[in-house]
């Protein structure tokens, strides 16, 4: 176990990341965070986060790769890997700093342990949620390294920039 991807993830005040396969809210700073954050990177997902990208393609100017167990699943322009196994021995060799999980709240699940920094972007703010991401304050493996400000969308939405690093002994 490697330990050493980073998550990227946008989490209500109850840690809801999703609803029906997609986000809860859509905040531009969230995404231009998103993008500068992880383009010229390698991004990790699952088939459905891939298939709510707009026109079900590829972000431009990452490496993408979608884990599916769909084994009829190919897009153009993706990695496509079976199995958690697969995306760790495709990545091998990459920079861990340059491995973005970016969902869906089961590859969240299943690639935390691999994960040693959280981007989190807080939403302070209540939506109905059907998909949830582990919360890291309630957790003694992560501490909060570096926060913004309280931010307001054009919106009017508040929100928060926050980094997480897994505690190592």
């Amino acid at each position: 176990m490697r330990g050493q991807m980073n998550i990227i993830v946008a989490v209500d005040e109850k840690w809801g990341i999703g609803k029906n396969g997609d986000l809860l809210i859509r905040l531009p700073e969230d995404m231009k965070f998103f993008r500068i954050k992880t383009t010229g990177n390698t991004i990790i997902m699952g088939r459905i986060t891939f298939e709510s990208l707009p026109d079900k393609k590829p972000l431009p100017n990452r490496n993408n790769i979608v884990l599916s167990s769909q084994k009829n699943f190919a897009p153009e322009g993706v990695v496509i890997c079976n199995s958690i196994e697969e995306v760790l021995k495709t990545t091998e060799n990459d920079d861990p700093n340059s491995l973005f999980i970016i969902g869906g709240g089961k590859i969240y699940q299943s690639f935390l342990p691999h994960c040693n920094t959280a981007y989190v972007t807080k939403i302070f703010a209540s939506y109905d949620a059907d998909t949830s991401f582990h919360d890291l304050d309630k957790s003694n493996e992560w501490q909060i390294t570096e926060e913004s400000d309280i931010k307001t969308s054009k919106k009017g939405v508040k929100y928060q920039f926050i980094t997480y690093k897994r505690i190592t002994d």
